[in-house]
Parts: structure tokens; sequence; C-alpha cells
């Protein structure tokens, strides 16, 4: 593995905000143990206070909000009538998954190209994902799998290696849109955006200021696409 994928993925998990939380609890601990007790009152309150603000329905809502945002769920009427190429980056089959067959079902002669490496498993996502559509009644001869690209630049690249100009359609969560688009246009492409899987739903409305795993769940991608961000950035990439 590269060490510039490895040390972007170390620095995501520990930069995460749970991750942080949990550094300036223990940093409270250290301070407890060592009977520095002004110190340690200071870490574990704000450390308290910061993983409840994390977990927090309006505070995670409000993260990920500018994200979701940026980009709306397409309109199949306004696809252009020769776009054959519907890319489903990464190998999220539960949610992206659905959206890459609605538009499949829409469009004649598509085909659908699968993303995703093996990352810690011995089977890539990519093939993961091809099996299911194959199973549920999508063509092998519909399907183009792209299992090498480790992440979202690599794809952009291997794209614009085998497509060239032709039009095709990027399927993504929509947190995640902002910097896909921002990423395969760098790359002198002009993708139609199709974010799904939104993460900010009706009920939240009703949960109020319900603290839980899901929003806490929603700061961390958040956070993740923003940190993504800045680091593509200052590398060039965007």
């Amino acid at each position: 593995m590269e060490l510039g994928f490895l040390l972007k993925k170390v620095l995501s998990a520990v930069l995460m905000p749970f991750s942080l939380g949990l550094l300036i609890l223990l940093i409270g601990l250290f301070f407890l143990f060592k009977n520095s007790y002004k110190k340690a009152k200071v870490f574990l309150v704000f450390g308290f206070i910061w993983i409840v603000l994390i977990s927090y329905v309006p505070v995670s809502n409000f993260l990920i909000a500018p994200l979701e945002n940026s980009y709306k769920k397409l309109d199949l009427k306004v696809i252009p009538k020769d776009t054959k190429y519907i890319l489903l980056l990464g190998g999220d089959r539960e949610n992206r998954g659905w959206e890459a067959l609605r538009i499949y079902n829409y469009l004649p002669n598509a085909k659908i190209i699968t993303s995703g490496y093996a990352g810690q498993g011995s089977i890539p996502e990519a093939i993961k994902t091809a099996k299911i559509l194959e199973s549920i009644g999508v063509p092998k001869k519909d399907i183009i799998i792209h299992s090498k690209p480790k992440d979202t630049k690599e794809e952009a690249i291997k794209i614009k290696e085998s497509l060239g100009s032709s039009k095709f359609i990027l399927i993504t969560s929509a947190y995640h849109m902002p910097r896909a688009m921002a990423l395969f246009e760098k790359e002198g492409l002009e993708p139609i955006a199709a974010p799904t899987d939104f993460k900010i739903k009706d009920s939240d409305k009703e949960l109020g200021s319900q603290l839980g795993g899901y929003p806490l769940k929603k700061t961390q991608q958040a956070w993740h696409e923003y940190i993504g961000y800045i680091w593509s950035k200052l590398r060039g990439q965007i």
C-alpha cells in the first residue's frame, strides 16, 4: 500500500471528531491520575461536552447540510440522450446501488461501472457490487468493473483513461458529491451529478434535540469530507 494513501487513512482516523473527543478525555484522565485536578476537570468537562455536541442532531445536520445541499437529486428527464455510462462510486450497494438501478432502467443501452478496491478484504467492492447487480437482473455485458482505484481521485483518472470525453453519470452519497465532482472536473471531465443516500431525514425534526449514534455518524461523515477536501486542495488535486 502506498505511503501517501496509508498516511491519509491514519490521519483521517485520528482526526475524526469521536477520536478527538476520546483523546481529550484520556488527557483528562492522565491529569487526574497525576493529581492535577484543575487540569483534569478542564479536559474531562470539555471532552464530555465535545462528545455530546457531535452526537446532537442539530449539530450533525448543521455540518452535513452544506455538503448535501450542493446538488439536487437527478431528474431523469434532464439526462442527455447520448449518455450511456453510470459510475457507481464505492461499494455501498444498499444505498447508492438503488440510484444506479433507477437510472439504468431509464437509459437505453446503459452500462454501469462499479468501483471499489479490496481494502482489508480479499474481494474488491467493485466485484461484490457487480455480482449483486447480476443477481437482480442486470446483464453481465452491461457491467464494467473498476477494482483497482483506491479512492475517488484514482477513479477519476481511470474514468478519463477508459471513457475519454464520453458523457457519464456520477453516483455517490450526497455529502461526498461536492468533493467527488471537484476531483473529476480537475481531470477535465464533466460528470452529471446524481447524489443519493441523503443523511438528513424528515424524521430529524421529530428527533429534535436527541443524542445518539446516528447523528454522531453524520458528524463523522461530514468531518471526513471536510478533511478530505482540505487534503485534496493541499495536494493540488482540486
